[in-house]
């Protein structure tokens, strides 16, 4: 049972501990036990972890430095799992108060005032995380405080009475977490303020000083270039951060899947469990997160700015969309999505990426269809390696052409694919689908095509057609663009 006084809090023995204390002992009963550490926290196991566990042990105050999209602010607020589930506070605190060692004038004045009858309030782990994001126009009183003249007048106190402030956000996370994101947008002499709090343990308001010992775990985080190049951070404060933690995206394509495969909305049954009507096959998963490892190598992204993990996130729940309206248009019970749909899209990855100068010349839509279609090329490659197309290939070189619509139902796409010479059993080669299985069968049919085309043995058009690829551009094999500049649209 809850102690509710502070006599009966002292009766039960309870012992208060630092808040970094607190989170280290809880870090070690979950070490000992082997519970996982940060679920949901993909591809970070022998990296950001293991460095984030040497910190907590070590009761240092941390920076996340890393891109977008990387998953720090996730991070940053699970943090509040290694705190107890209740704490007792003083009730009435606004700064959370020890009962044993009150910091506010108002604490200490509770427990002179009501000694063992003191009422206690208990909080719990989630009220005690703070966060803010950090931006230009937020002020010493948002983050330290400030002089309340209605409270001063309602008590009838002096303005430079303590008890006349009203706490901002870092007061109010005494014996807590405060977490402040994108650190080097604060304004130098917010981070003054903040450098004082942590080292003196006091600070000035309207030019009254204030000692304010808070015992608070800080969490930041930042873009690894403001922090380090661009001098937004004031020396002393950086010093006083005891660890800084670089994150990253994921080092590898079956990371990312897994990644994408946690976070994306894909439930597209309408009622629980009905899910089983969408399949999505596995090297369309691939080729989306491809898409992502495509441009974050890509010399036309901005490398400082970074491809968010949100962007092939982003660009499956859209293909799934557009492959779910194909099935609502021509009444397939099947969501089988294709490579068009990855193309329909392009308007969920254009405003996942900052471009250079020369991207911005060329155009975020060219640059996605770009990216697709190398994304593409390279999965295919690793399925169809050593596999021969040469009589598909001859097919359109002999002046046919094939046009896939994304809003053509599976049964009319089969019928256009199966005069194609050779496609259809070859492209099932590496998969377990059924030749039965229209929708399966054109999926992957569409994906043969659309490596044909990255390999530029065939072509492809603003309309989704193949077609054979001009001797001009043969002789310029690896160039870009030349055929969607064929259409007349992007030339």
């Amino acid at each position: 049972m809850q102690s509710s006084t502070l006599g009966k809090l002292k009766e039960s023995g309870y012992n208060s501990v630092s808040v970094k204390d607190e989170m280290r002992a809880n870090l070690i009963k979950k070490l000992k036990t082997g519970e996982k550490l940060f679920p949901g926290i993909v591809g970070y196991d022998e990296t950001v972890i293991p460095q984030l566990v040497n910190a907590i042990l070590a009761k240092h105050n941390i920076i996340l430095l890393g891109l977008r999209g990387q998953a720090k602010s996730r991070i940053i607020r699970q943090l509040t799992e290694l705190l107890d589930s209740e704490i007792p506070v003083l009730a009435g605190s606004e700064v959370n108060d020890d009962p044993f060692k009150p910091i506010s004038a108002y604490g200490r004045q509770t427990v002179e005032l009501h000694g063992d009858a003191t009422p206690i309030a208990w909080v719990g782990r989630d009220a005690r995380f703070v966060e803010k994001l950090a931006t230009p126009d937020v002020t010493v009183a948002d983050i330290i405080g400030d002089v309340d003249p209605i409270k001063a007048a309602k008590g009838g106190h002096l303005l430079s009475d303590e008890l006349t402030i009203h706490y901002g956000l870092l007061p109010r996370a005494n014996r807590g977490i405060f977490a402040i994101n994108e650190l080097p947008d604060l304004a130098g002499k917010i981070q003054v303020g903040l450098f004082n709090v942590m080292q003196e343990g006091d600070v000035q308001i309207k030019g009254y000083p204030v000692r304010l010992p808070l015992d608070v775990m800080l969490v930041f985080s930042a873009n690894p270039e403001d922090y380090t190049a661009r001098g937004k951070i004031i020396t002393p404060l950086k010093d006083r951060i005891g660890t800084e933690i670089m994150t990253h995206y994921p080092a590898e394509l079956q990371t990312g899947v897994e990644i994408t495969r946690q976070e994306a909305w894909t439930d597209r049954g309408g009622r629980e469990g009905q899910n089983e009507r969408l399949l999505i096959p596995d090297f369309l998963r691939e080729t989306v997160e491809q898409i992502a490892f495509e441009a974050r190598d890509d010399s036309r992204v901005d490398k400082h700015s970074g491809v968010s993990q949100r962007m092939p996130i982003t660009v499956i729940e859209s293909m799934i969309s557009n492959a779910e309206r194909r099935a609502i248009l021509t009444g397939e019970d099947e969501i089988m999505p294709r490579i068009s749909d990855i193309y329909a899209a392009v308007p969920s990855m254009t405003g996942k990426m900052e471009l250079e100068y020369e991207g911005e010349q060329i155009g975020a839509n060219r640059i996605a269809k770009d990216l697709i279609k190398r994304a593409a090329g390279e999965i295919f490659e690793g399925y169809f390696v050593g596999i021969d197309f040469a009589q598909t290939v001859q097919w359109f070189d002999g002046g046919n052409n094939l046009r896939l619509t994304d809003t053509a139902s599976a049964n009319e796409c089969k019928t256009l694919l199966e005069a194609v010479p050779e496609l259809i059993d070859t492209a099932l080669i590496p998969f377990d689908f059924k030749k039965s299985d229209a929708a399966q069968l054109v999926a992957a049919c569409e994906f043969v095509l659309e490596g044909l085309y990255a390999q530029n043995k065939i072509s492809r058009n603003e309309e989704g057609g193949y077609t054979a690829v001009t001797k001009a551009k043969k002789d310029r094999r690896g160039m870009i663009y030349d055929d969607l500049t064929e259409t007349g649209k992007y030339s």
